[in-house]
């Protein structure tokens, strides 16, 4: 974790637990330890997002989400490690300002990215509840190899006001949590209308209080579509995941198998990795914009800083590959063909897969397609070898392609364990759904939790 206010959190919790007894509720979190990916604005805190560039980036107001959270009653206790400016590149959970998060369950193995150090801090019992981000498979892929629920809520479900942007036309900010009801009152506090995020401007009027209406019998009766092109990257968690749906069918869920298009496992490249490139630099200067004075303005001084003789020779230098990419963005995104190419995107691309999962969930009737959340469980560290890591995936792409289909399509994903391999890892199993149907994948992800075995505790720091 990083960016932890001591005396904050324990005046803040002493305070909260005087009210308690004394009868005063602030709200449904009241008092509720939480952890914020590192790229949530917090007052008091600098909003590095894993650069050692803004490590002085202290914001002047709570992001909107962060607010909201706060007016129930969570304590914000710190800000926690992620993959530096919310891109792996090569190297999942890893900052310039932290190093690598690791995962408690095993520390030979990493947690994922980007929201990494939510999800460990979380598994590892510091907090109660956390809150991630997803453009890509952040706050799913850290929940899933760290024995979590976490969802990527509908695009403009949550705002992204105060937060610090990959791509505004795939991020998502939602919760991290042990548990499906935690995950579900969590996600009623932060869904709402943001006058300042234009994508929520719908979003009063489809929210739903999801921790109230949660049915843990929902998968009676159900349909749900098995992505049979999903698998194939690890013998033990294929096996897992076919437990759970065979599970879902005593349960009295009516499965079916369905292949999608082969080019949904392309989205990387059509559609997540050149839309960040168009989109951030535009996105992230206009953040970095209205920080106080002292902070970098531009992608070309977070590059100038990254690039330093002092960073390079740092306990913890910027990835290489990472400086490479923001070179990269900072060209493209000027490129004299750069709004084609965006507008190209946003409206042939993504309406593609859009138009594609409505069909099939149409067509077959389905209340939700499920699969491996991830194909492989949690890789080795960068530091060292773990020769009992097995992943089959094509390629390290691959191994995340899957991921990549929610959030091209801008449709909701929750991810739940349904178990764990031989190196006690866990496993986890994702229900996507259509267009702010939260409810109902929540609903059947609670209904699965019910029905599955106790989750273990992580080993390597109990």
């Amino acid at each position: 974790m990083t960016n932890c206010s001591d005396d904050v959190a324990s005046s803040g919790s002493s305070f909260l637990d005087r009210e308690r007894a004394a009868g005063k509720l602030r709200g449904r979190l009241h008092g509720l330890p939480t952890i914020v990916k590192d790229n949530y604005d917090v007052v008091g805190m600098p909003t590095t997002g894993g650069s050692v560039a803004l490590m002085n980036a202290y914001p002047v107001r709570n992001a909107v989400v962060v607010q909201r959270m706060v007016d129930a009653g969570a304590i914000v206790l710190a800000k926690a490690n992620m993959s530096e400016l919310a891109t792996s590149a090569g190297k999942l959970g890893y900052s310039s300002v932290l190093g690598e998060t690791l995962n408690p369950y095993n520390l030979k193995r990493n947690s994922s990215g980007s929201s990494s150090g939510t999800a460990s801090a979380i598994a590892a019992k510091f907090a109660a509840l956390g809150l991630g981000t997803d453009t890509g498979g952040s706050i799913r892929y850290p929940s899933s190899v760290d024995g979590l629920v976490g969802i990527r809520p509908t695009l403009g479900l949550t705002s992204r006001t105060g937060v610090l942007p990959s791509t505004l036309s795939l991020d998502m900010t939602g919760p991290m949590a042990p548990s499906v009801k935690d995950v579900a009152l969590a996600l009623t506090i932060m869904a709402g209308t943001d006058a300042d995020d234009p994508a929520t401007a719908d979003t009063d009027a489809r929210k739903q209080d999801y921790f109230a209406a949660l049915n843990t019998h929902a998968l009676a009766g159900a349909t749900i579509g098995v992505a049979v092109g999903f698998f194939g990257g690890n013998v033990e968690v294929d096996a897992a995941v076919q437990r759970a749906v065979e599970r879902m069918r005593e349960l009295g869920t009516n499965v079916v198998q369905v292949p999608l298009p082969a080019w949904m496992s392309q989205l990387d490249e059509s559609v997540i990795t050149p839309l960040r490139d168009l989109e951030f630099k535009r996105d992230f200067e206009a953040y970095l914009a209205a920080l106080p004075p002292g902070s970098p303005k531009t992608v070309a001084e977070v590059i100038a800083i990254s690039d330093s003789k002092g960073v390079r020779e740092s306990a913890h230098p910027v990835n290489p590959k990472l400086v490479e990419g923001l070179r990269k963005i900072d060209a493209v995104s000027g490129a004299p063909d750069a709004a084609s190419n965006r507008e190209r995107i946003l409206r042939i691309e993504m309406p593609r897969v859009r138009e594609a999962l409505m069909d099939t969930f149409t067509r077959m009737k389905l209340d939700a397609l499920v699969f491996p959340t991830l194909k492989c469980p949690a890789p080795p560290v960068l530091t060292g070898e773990d020769r009992t890591y097995s992943c089959g995936a094509d390629n390290p792409d691959s191994l995340y392609a899957d991921g990549f289909v929610a959030p091209a399509a801008g449709f909701p994903e929750v991810t739940v364990p349904v178990g764990h391999d031989s190196q006690r890892l866990p496993i986890g199993l994702s229900f996507l759904g259509l267009s702010y149907r939260e409810q109902r994948i929540l609903d059947l992800a609670a209904s699965l939790e019910q029905a599955s075995p106790p989750k273990d505790v992580p080993v390597a720091v109990s």
